[in-house]
């Protein structure tokens, strides 16, 4: 496998869905698909058809990100430290006061993630809006919007990393089934340009950040900080001869480090400090003081994230152990494995690994090793994007088609993977839940898991 292959292959999927999406509305014509169905012509009429094939009906209102099987609610709020570029910025998921008619935050927080997405592929901005906010500008994430939260002793922290061309609100299936089974839960945004899109403040007698590469001029936006303007980060893409490794090990640093103020921030928050969050939202963060259980850590990412968990845990002796979901280990230095400590957890699909990959893992979990400090399985019939909450969001033949979706059914793999995920954080953070009931998952003892890998090794 090359490594531009690696690259396409190890953000959220996002880059191909939008160039299969913009294949399917500019070279369809739906009457050739359905003959019977002559008034299938315009623009809208394609993206419900697109949305919805494989589906019993072409309606995408019957997918949606499947809620939390945990006993608690789930609630979400966004927290930013310091209005600038050098930040900390996250959504924050909670068990919570249970409320039926609570507000449910949109899967897309705003029309500037549309964009970072049309950037990522160098399209249109404004057909790609439209495209998805018709697709995916409706859907709810299973949470609810600064709910209060719910006092019942002190909780387990996890900081979750998310993938290239991702954002904070990508993996709240994964998040919220966290929260909802007494977790607290950091979903970071990461700010060195490997999202498709965030974004900060600069005061408004300041003057902008300074950038690599042209972008939109920031403008106020009503919902702003007073005396603050907002200022959008959009992916950053290689240059032209431009070598990658530097590029990507660069990033990788940096996200460790957002990861690790993320905690540095919540252990403050713990103690009871008034944090001013600069988003200044209706939750009470005061309310999680003394919330958190500070011996019980863990890191947790997928892709670029899983190669940010094992930074992190080498960096942050507060992480007790890690999670690493499909992960992407290319920019990783040499030297690290064998610098990382902490018991970590590779769970992996069963399409997107290769052996130069799996080799560098083995330098963490050997294949003959019988240690239970060490894990790794691969979930069958999975794909790299049966991670993200896309695999929920498109029918079922169209899933396979853009890779969003494997030959298992989604809602069966995530399933997996966060049993397993919660058994292993027992185990190693030393909790008194029932999650050792999923202990054999662990070792992939499952007719859907595979123990290690399906990879053909190198010797």
């Amino acid at each position: 496998m090359t490594h531009l292959f690696t690259l396409e292959t190890t953000g959220c999927g996002l880059s191909w869905f939008t160039e299969k999406v913009f294949d399917f509305i500019v070279t369809t014509n739906v009457p050739d698909l359905f003959p019977t169905r002559n008034c299938c012509t315009d623009l809208r009429c394609k993206l419900s058809l697109f949305a919805g094939m494989g589906n019993s009906t072409t309606c995408s209102n019957h997918l949606g990100i499947p809620p939390a099987k945990g006993p608690n609610a789930v609630g979400c709020s966004d927290f930013m430290m310091d209005h600038t570029v050098k930040g900390t910025f996250f959504r924050l998921y909670y068990p919570c006061v249970a409320c039926e008619d609570a507000e449910k935050p949109d899967w897309i927080p705003s029309k500037e993630y549309f964009y970072g997405l049309a950037d990522f592929m160098n399209i249109n901005r404004g057909l790609s809006e439209l495209i998805f906010n018709y697709l995916f500008g409706s859907f709810k994430i299973p949470a609810a919007m600064n709910a209060p939260y719910k006092q019942n002793g002190k909780c387990p922290v996890i900081v979750f990393s998310h993938g290239l061309g991702a954002f904070r609100t990508l993996y709240s299936a994964i998040c919220a089934e966290l929260a909802s089974q007494g977790f607290i839960v950091a979903a970071v945004e990461h700010r060195d340009e490997s999202a498709a899109a965030t974004f900060f403040y600069h005061g408004k007698t300041e003057e902008p950040e300074e950038k690599e590469e042209e972008s939109l001029p920031p403008k106020p936006n009503p919902g702003a900080p007073e005396n603050l303007v907002e200022e959008w980060m959009y992916y950053r893409s290689l240059k032209p001869g431009e070598s990658e490794f530097p590029l990507r090990n660069k990033q990788v640093l940096q996200r460790a480090d957002e990861c690790i103020k993320a905690l540095d921030i919540l252990i403050q928050i713990n103690s009871g400090k008034k944090m001013e969050n600069v988003l200044g939202t209706e939750f009470d963060w005061m309310t999680l003081a003394n919330s958190m259980d500070l011996c019980r850590i863990a890191v947790m990412g997928h892709s670029f994230g899983g190669a940010t968990v094992i930074e992190a845990l080498c960096n942050e002796v507060n992480f007790k152990c890690g999670i690493a979901l499909d992960a992407w280990m290319f920019p990783l230095d040499e030297e690290i494995y064998a610098r990382v400590k902490q018991p970590i957890f590779f769970i992996n699909s069963e399409k997107f690994q290769w052996a130069g990959n799996i080799m560098a893992m083995r330098k963490l979990v050997p294949p003959d090793s019988s240690s239970t400090q060490r894990k790794m399985v691969t979930i069958k019939g999975t794909v790299h994007q049966s991670f993200p909450d896309f695999t929920f969001l498109t029918g079922n033949w169209i899933g396979k088609i853009l890779k969003l979706k494997g030959e298992i059914n989604p809602q069966v793999a995530i399933d997996l993977c966060n049993k397993a995920s919660l058994a292993f954080l027992q185990r190693h953070l030393g909790m008194d839940k029932d999650f050792n009931q999923w202990d054999h998952l662990i070792e992939g003892k499952d007719d859907n898991l595979i123990p290690g890998t399906n990879v053909t090794e190198l010797p």
